[in-house]
């Protein structure tokens, strides 16, 4: 490749991409970055037809790049404890959009499955979300009373030990 087809590193330009192409090109790069990945798909496949050489190649591996993160496999859980357990392997993963995605996945079918209830509240508290973690584990422990029990001893819920509700939660008191 001539140095007259680079891009150059420092502006991005070339000699021999036109202006508006490589703003277009630019534009779905940062789409990409973005984690847009439909976006960015629809711009490269746009830009593609009348790319100039220089970047051409690019936008092809970058569609390629886009089709592969929008293409989720589709997931099939034969019970709703398959799912959570997927949902679970998610949250201590650290993939807590997605275990999340998961769990409500979960409730749509079984809207009364106390552990995806169980789950919401510790991913809430995980990710310090106090007010869904509350909501979520009372819910839980009115369709399962077992769930206060776990509660206690669940180290998901460390975040939450210092909040008074938390506490009303799991230590009722008893009239």
């Amino acid at each position: 490749m001539s140095s007259r087809n680079k891009l150059s590193p420092s502006t991005g330009k070339s000699n021999g991409v036109s202006g508006a192409a490589l703003h277009h090109y630019q534009a779905a790069v940062q789409l990409l970055q973005q984690g847009k990945y439909e976006k960015a798909l629809t711009a490269f496949e746009k830009l593609l037809p009348d790319a100039p050489g220089e970047i051409r190649e690019r936008c092809r591996m970058y569609i390629a790049g886009c089709r592969r993160q929008t293409e989720k496999p589709v997931l099939k859980f034969l019970t709703p404890e398959e799912h959570y357990d997927y949902a679970i392997s998610l949250l201590n993963s650290g993939y807590f959009e997605d275990a999340r995605e998961q769990f409500q996945g979960i409730l749509a079918s079984w809207p009364d499955a106390d552990f995806a209830f169980y789950g919401l509240a510790a991913l809430d508290a995980m990710t310090s979300q106090a007010q869904g973690c509350l909501d979520n584990l009372a819910r839980a422990i009115v369709l399962n009373p077992r769930n206060r029990l776990q509660a206690r001893v669940d180290n998901d819920f460390q975040n939450m030990v210092d909040d008074p509700r938390f506490t009303e939660l799991l230590y009722p008191e008893i009239p």
